[in-house]
């Protein structure tokens, strides 16, 4: 049986993830996820690939206060702003304003990532329309409401990295949503068109094209490179370039859905090219702009 084996929010854009057991699902994706961002005094978002220890950061929402807790630093719990002074905040995708958050927090992210940043959240009349084949709309993600990813789709890329000599990688490189077991075979996320779980349904967007953060170690904040991207660069290269790995989604239907679920699929499409046979090995450097999530 499919069924969903992981659901993870990542309140804090760039930030460790919040495991759940259950999860309601927005048109922006899992509540609450990434509903916050780090972000220069111009708007531009902070991202592990500069700044790797946002990795370290364990943020938790309980109703209407935010606690942030990372090695080093005093945990700080603030009142979330739902109203208030607007900052400019974006993603690859998006350019906009969010609600301040406060000097505090403001000070809290200066201090880790030792440069001026503030701390916005999603303001209530936020608006964007995503990008792919099923459009939707996101709050602070890079592109899409939902990353999904499966079990037999990390373990044939495991396999390949051991083949090299290497160290076998964690789901939680590649920062998922929503993991999948029950496939045998791998990346049959990339074929999927519209999906069903719980009381909730997705529509396909495109293939999550990965930037370096899948080389950052996401319980130290470390990089940790070179894998996965070295291998994924020998049999997962998208036609425009940069190595793929997991399904971006868009929210057809909001809904609930929770470990354990099964997974329907209403609409199929051909294979990927990303999952034809093996191909030379491609450097690490993606010629397409590539997302971090």
């Amino acid at each position: 049986m499919v069924r969903i084996a992981w659901l993870t929010y990542y309140p804090v854009k760039g930030c460790a993830g919040t495991d759940v057991q259950a999860a309601e699902v927005t048109q922006a994706g899992l509540a609450n996820d990434r509903v916050f961002q780090a972000v220069a005094p111009d708007g531009d978002f902070r991202s592990q690939r500069r700044y790797p220890i946002l990795a370290s950061v364990r943020p938790h929402i309980e109703k209407d206060r935010l606690t942030l807790s990372a090695p080093n630093q005093e945990d700080l719990e603030l009142e979330i702003r739902r109203e208030g002074d607007r900052h400019p905040g974006s993603t690859f995708s998006w350019q906009g304003d969010g609600i301040h958050q406060g000097p505090e927090a403001a000070a809290w992210f200066s201090d880790l990532l030792k440069i001026d940043s503030v701390l916005i959240g999603v303001a209530p009349d936020h608006e964007r329309i995503t990008s792919g084949e099923t459009p939707g709309t996101a709050a602070f993600a890079d592109g899409h409401a939902l990353l999904i990813a499966s079990e037999s789709s990390l373990d044939g890329l495991n396999e390949r990295i051991a083949s090299r000599g290497g160290e076998p990688v964690p789901m939680n490189r590649f920062r998922p949503n929503v993991v999948i077991s029950g496939w045998a075979e791998p990346h049959r996320e990339d074929e999927v068109r519209e999906m069903a779980a719980g009381t909730a349904r997705f529509g396909y967007a495109k293939p999550c094209v990965r930037c370096t953060v899948p080389m950052v170690d996401q319980e130290t904040g470390d990089k940790a490179g070179p894998e996965p991207i070295r291998t994924l660069a020998t049999y997962r290269r998208h036609p425009d370039g940069g190595v793929t790995f997991g399904m971006k989604a868009a929210v057809l239907e909001t809904g609930q859905v929770a470990v354990g679920d099964a997974v329907i699929v209403h609409s199929w499409a051909g294979p990927s090219p990303s999952t034809a046979a093996a191909e030379p090995p491609l450097t690490a450097t993606a010629s397409r702009p590539a997302e971090s999530v």
